[in-house]
């Protein structure tokens, strides 16, 4: 298939890494300098089993790519619609959209944008970017995507290529219980600038986690979607289960880059407070990275 990975950064060079090596015909589309590294050394995909070089198109523009059969949409939640214009020229009828993003609404504000169907789905993997043009693979690696016509034939087409992935009956409570991950502890790893796996021994840290939890859950009820019991049980367990990695919202910070703190805890916090859900947890934490953003000088307006 002719596979487009838009906003190639950790997650999108992974599966595209893998899409590649199961035969694919796969381009990123990322910033400069991963796609000059790239072009001189092939994409380095670093896992348990070793580094190895895959040779990949990239550009930086979705300009003059190949209509895809399949996009990964993993851009910034920030950047959603205007990525999603400049990808629009390039589709076909039949291209298939999979967002891969942060949050709960991008597949949503895609689709909205663009006027061609997007799938919502969940990505479970810890991966960083080593360097330029460099993936490293940290653990997990799968993906839950919203039913359509064509979601089994993607999602065995994806199994295939070593990217076991699922047909989410509900995609809207996987997506939920993905964000309340992401706010029980990406804010808490970039702040303290921590891996998972030390997290939870600061006192009072565990119970700052099971108060997001709490609040998120709270807030997804007040808007009609069901969360999974044991969600808290599986949140709980994350710095065990990944303990060397860090969150994007902490790579992001320590790359100078706006955080998507907003589309995070942020998101709970806003929609909380219209939905009259007390959120003083998320709200407190989404300050805080947007105060050391501020102080850093790269807080997204």
């Amino acid at each position: 298939m002719q596979v487009a990975v838009m906003g190639a950064g950790a997650v999108g060079c992974y599966f595209g890494g893998l899409l590649s090596l199961a035969g694919h015909d796969v381009t990123l589309i990322g910033r400069q300098s991963h796609v000059d590294a790239i072009e001189a050394n092939g994409l380095l995909l670093d896992t348990k089993d070793g580094t190895q070089p895959i040779p990949v198109r990239a550009f930086t523009e979705p300009g003059t790519i190949a209509p895809p059969d399949l996009v990964l949409f993993c851009v910034k939640s920030a950047d959603t619609e205007s990525a999603g214009r400049a990808l629009q020229p390039r589709l076909k009828p039949d291209s298939v959209i999979l967002s891969l993003q942060n949050g709960v609404d991008n597949a949503t504000r895609l689709q909205a944008a663009i006027g061609h169907p997007v799938i919502a789905s969940v990505v479970y993997v810890g991966t960083e970017m080593a360097g330029p043009g460099h993936v490293r693979h940290h653990g997990r690696g799968d993906l839950l995507i919203g039913a359509s016509a064509q979601s089994e034939a993607i999602a065995a087409m994806l199994t295939a290529a070593k990217i076991p992935t699922t047909v989410a009956a509900d995609i809207d409570q996987a997506l939920w219980s993905k964000l309340i991950l992401n706010c029980a502890y990406n804010a808490l790893s970039a702040i303290a600038d921590l891996p998972y796996g030390p997290l939870l021994a600061v006192d009072g840290a565990r119970e700052v986690v099971i108060n997001v939890i709490n609040e998120c859950i709270a807030v997804a009820h007040a808007g009609g979607v069901s969360i999974p019991d044991d969600v808290m049980t599986r949140t709980l367990a994350l710095p065990a289960a990944m303990p060397s990695q860090k969150s994007s919202t902490a790579q992001d910070l320590t790359r100078g880059k706006p955080s998507e703190i907003d589309f995070l805890n942020g998101t709970v916090a806003r929609l909380g407070a219209a939905r009259g859900v007390p959120t003083p947890t998320n709200l407190a934490l989404t300050v805080m990275v947007k105060l050391i953003e501020t102080s850093r000088g790269t807080a997204s307006h």
